[in-house]
C-alpha cells in the first residue's frame, strides 16, 4: 500500500526560517513549497495542492497571515492550517480559528511543535491555566488587534476606529511583541 505524500505550503516572508522549515519537513517526507506572501499563493495554488499549511502571523509590509489563512481555507476548507506567530494575542488566535486555522502556535516553535499541531484533532480541557494576570500592555496588543481584525486588517480604519493616527499604529505595531 502505497501513501501519497504529505504537501506542505510555507507562508513566510522571512527566507532564511522558510529554508529551515523546508529542510526539516522535507527530511521528514514532505513535499514544500514556499510562499512569500498572499500575492504569491493564487499562482503556487494552480500548481500545488497542499495538504498541510504554516502560516506566518505577520508578513512583510504590514500584510496579516490572517489573509492568507482566510484564503487557504477557501481554496481547500480539508487543509490542517497551523499559524505560527512572535506576536501571539488572544485576539488573532481567535481569528485565526475562525478563518480556518486548525492549530495556533507562538514562536519559538520548531518542526516537533508544528507536526505535533498539525496531529492534534480535539483541544485539551486539561491544558494549564497560568496564575500571570494580563498586563496593560497586553491588553492594548489584544485590543489593537481585535480593531484590526474588525477592520479587515486596514490600518487606517483600525486607527480611526481606535481613536488614534495612523502612524501611531503603525508605530505599535512595529515594536516588538509583547511578553
Amino acid at each position: 500500500m502505497t501513501t501519497e505524500p504529505r504537501r506542505l505550503l510555507i507562508v513566510e516572508d522571512d527566507a532564511a526560517f522558510a529554508r529551515t522549515l523546508t529542510r526539516s519537513f522535507e527530511r521528514r517526507g514532505y513535499a514544500v513549497r514556499h510562499a512569500a506572501g498572499i500575492d504569491a499563493l493564487a499562482p503556487l495554488l494552480a500548481s500545488f495542492a497542499p495538504s498541510h499549511a504554516v502560516v506566518d502571523l505577520k508578513l512583510a509590509g504590514g500584510a496579516s497571515g490572517l489573509a492568507c489563512v482566510k484564503a487557504l481555507h477557501a481554496h481547500d476548507p480539508d487543509m490542517l492550517i497551523v499559524v505560527l506567530t512572535g506576536y501571539a494575542s488572544i485576539a488573532t488566535a481567535v481569528e485565526a480559528i475562525k478563518l480556518g486555522a486548525h492549530h495556533y502556535l507562538a514562536k519559538p516553535s520548531n518542526t516537533d511543535d508544528i507536526e505535533a499541531a498539525f496531529a492534534r484533532t480535539e483541544g485539551d480541557a486539561g491544558v494549564r491555566l497560568t496564575q500571570r494576570q494580563t498586563s496593560i500592555k497586553t491588553l492594548e496588543w489584544e485590543h489593537i488587534h481585535e480593531a484590526l481584525a474588525a477592520a479587515d486588517f486596514n490600518i487606517s480604519e483600525a486607527a480611526r476606529q481606535l481613536g488614534m493616527h495612523r502612524r501611531t499604529l503603525a508605530r505599535k505595531l512595529e515594536k516588538q511583541r509583547v511578553k
